[in-house]
């Protein structure tokens, strides 16, 4: 597995910014992994920090569109029969319904730093018909920190990169802890405004 990463890696980098879109479009790797390779063709001079982090949020974003269209058309019983061809369990699939009915639309802007529902929490937002655009507000303002995050990592790590996992941790914590603050506010908030209208 670790060799047809590394192959695949080699490929896209190739391609510049359609390669890191790419590679997080297909979510075969994961993002974390893909970012600090983008960090390391950074580091080399292949692209430019900024240019990386607006590839890698319209790769993670549109590969997040793609779960989101199959909630919305395919609904429940495709993403049953499918969704393990995409690397997505059936208890990812009940965790993020469970959330989203919970806490309704917010949580696709939470869940993002959250492991388990970060990735299937689309599929639920399109199953209820959640609009596309507030959806698509939601997924690329949790995008731009993730990729940036990654990406610096990966620069700073320079040839290290492929330890991008190990130097997060102490960064995805607060990343976490952070996102799940906000998240009580925004619910609190929501849940005072339902009371008093």
């Amino acid at each position: 597995m670790k060799d047809f990463i590394y192959s695949a890696l080699l490929f896209l980098s190739q391609l510049g910014y359609p390669g890191i879109a790419l590679a997080l479009m297909v979510e075969i790797i994961p993002s974390e992994i893909v970012l600090g390779y983008g960090g390391y063709m950074v580091s080399q001079g292949h692209v430019n920090f900024i240019g990386a982090v607006i590839a890698g949020t319209i790769g993670g974003t549109i590969a997040q569109l793609f779960l989101y269209w199959a909630g919305y058309y395919g609904g429940r019983p495709f993403l049953q029969k499918y969704g393990k061809y995409i690397l997505l369990k059936q208890s990812h699939i009940d965790l993020s319904e469970q959330w989203f009915i919970k806490y309704g639309a917010g949580v696709v802007f939470f869940a993002r730093f959250i492991p388990v529902v970060r990735q299937a929490i689309s599929i639920p937002a399109g199953i209820s018909k959640m609009p596309i655009g507030k959806f698509t507000l939601y997924t690329v303002a949790a995008t731009v920190p993730w990729c940036i995050l990654f990406l610096y990592l990966g620069q700073v790590l320079g040839k290290n990169w492929s330890h991008v996992k190990e130097y997060a941790q102490p960064y995805v914590l607060p990343l976490i802890i952070a996102a799940l603050v906000l998240a009580v506010i925004y619910f609190l908030i929501k849940k005072t405004k339902k009371t008093t209208d």
